[in-house]
């Protein structure tokens, strides 16, 4: 029997990141589900996956904090084998505001969750992935968001921002790996209906907007989660420092 490969998705207990764990697991993928703080969302996941005959654990793991990050792809290395891809998926927004409304210590907490994390995951599935560190290749997939092109004016300046430093992330880790069996991409989701919406106090976001969207409804978790898929196998294979928009046209 062959060896599943193995993938890490970061804040994948809910939304996104759960919808991409389900798609994995269909596809034989061994699991690892990191969270954050949530652990009943991801252990329900993880039980879920296992009962219908994959292989999954979670790690408990706050991607911001570097020891976190060691230890988290430590357990993988031990528990599951080999890391084959990487999906940076954790991320937070925070209530809804104007740039002259906002403080350090906001901007500051938005960077670290959305952008130091996804460098510092980058930076240890490198060194388990990289032919230059003795591995056999990988993939890396970044999840964005269409707020890096649109800005998110009014709202969430700060996490556009954030998600404008990791397309830059993608561009510039693909052609620092592209030599060493790693290809790095990036899909960027729109107004896509997950409850995400609520931490930045607007629950129904989307049908306030959806009318906007030239597709005209609000995107799915699981539109999402094929892009990811798609980009972490063979047949993206000549495809590596891309953008996939799963925005509906926006």
């Amino acid at each position: 029997m062959n060896t599943p490969k193995v993938v890490l998705i970061t804040g994948g207990g809910r939304g996104i990141g759960a919808a991409t764990a389900r798609l994995f697991a269909r596809h034989h993928y061994a699991e690892c589900i990191n969270y954050k703080t949530n652990s009943e969302t991801a252990t329900k996941l993880a039980d879920d996956i296992i009962a219908n005959g994959g292989k999954c654990i979670t790690v408990k793991a706050d991607v911001a904090q570097e020891t976190n990050v060691r230890r988290l792809f430590d357990t993988i290395d031990q528990t599951l084998g080999r890391l084959s891809v990487l999906v940076n998926n954790a991320g937070i927004i925070k209530k809804q505001m104007r740039l002259e409304e906002m403080n350090a210590e906001r901007i500051n907490t938005i960077f670290i969750n959305n952008v130091t994390s996804y460098f510092l995951c980058c930076r240890e599935a490198i060194k388990h992935m990289s032919t230059r560190h003795g591995g056999v290749g990988g993939v890396i997939v970044n999840v964005s968001s269409g707020a890096a092109r649109s800005g998110s004016p009014n709202e969430y300046i700060d996490y556009a921002a954030s998600k404008g430093a990791i397309d830059t992330l993608t561009k510039g880790l693909s052609l620092e790996v592209a030599a060493e069996g790693i290809r790095v991409n990036c899909v960027r989701p729109g107004l896509i209906y997950t409850d995400m919406h609520a931490d930045g106090g607007e629950p129904g976001r989307i049908e306030r907007l959806k009318d906007k969207i030239p597709l005209q409804r609000g995107g799915l978790a699981e539109e999402v989660a094929e892009a990811i898929y798609w980009l972490a196998t063979e047949k993206s294979s000549f495809s590596t420092g891309n953008y996939i928009d799963v925005t509906g046209g926006l």
